[in-house]
């Protein structure tokens, strides 16, 4: 299985080291066009957003970044991920992929020195049981909006935090900064 990690900015790292514990997974770093052509599935990780799509739009990989994605390409966005997915970012005139059906809040959580770990009950669906999650929390967006078509994961305190829609799993936190490799594992099945 070919997994891609867009490697522009952010947190990548930590998404790479997450998925090399699959034997099954054969991890590339994606700059460019070759490596975003060669990828079965993509992981848009935290960082900044803004700095992110800026590099996107740079790289001339904006379009064909869309484009797959629109076209069924398996995607996991974490955190700046999610917001870069999203239709649209709140008092914000940033540039998004427009992908997922959600308005979000950027820094909603707090500032980085209020970033914040919490169990959160994952709803994998009916093939398998509920579970609780370390997430983290870092400068983290809120979904304040949902279309009918996005399905709702795990809540924190109230508002959605892991949503997903046909091909799209987007996380307002971190999966990667924990120990447990669940998310990453259900990602994958969802690229089989």
């Amino acid at each position: 299985m070919r997994i891609g990690v867009l490697a522009l900015q952010g947190g990548y790292d930590s998404h790479v080291r997450a998925l090399k514990c699959f034997p099954e997974v054969q991890v590339t770093l994606v700059r460019g066009e070759k490596e975003l052509d060669w990828v079965e599935g993509l992981i848009l990780p935290g960082g900044e957003s803004t700095t992110i799509g800026k590099l996107l739009v740079i790289q001339d990989l904006w379009e064909p970044v869309k484009q797959r994605i629109a076209a069924g390409l398996p995607v996991f966005g974490t955190c700046a991920g999610m917001i870069l997915l999203s239709r649209e970012v709140m008092g914000s005139t940033q540039p998004v992929l427009g992908l997922l059906d959600v308005g979000v809040e950027r820094n909603a959580y707090g500032r980085q020195v209020e970033s914040f770990e919490a169990q959160v009950e994952i709803s994998f669906g009916p093939e398998r049981p509920d579970e609780k999650l370390p997430a983290v929390f870092i400068r983290a967006p809120r979904i304040v909006e949902m279309g009918p078509d996005v399905m709702v994961m795990a809540n924190h305190e109230g508002s959605p935090v892991l949503v997903r829609q046909n091909n799209i799993l987007a996380a307002a936190f971190h999966p990667e900064l924990t120990d447990s490799l669940e998310l990453h594992k259900y990602f994958l099945t969802q690229v089989c």
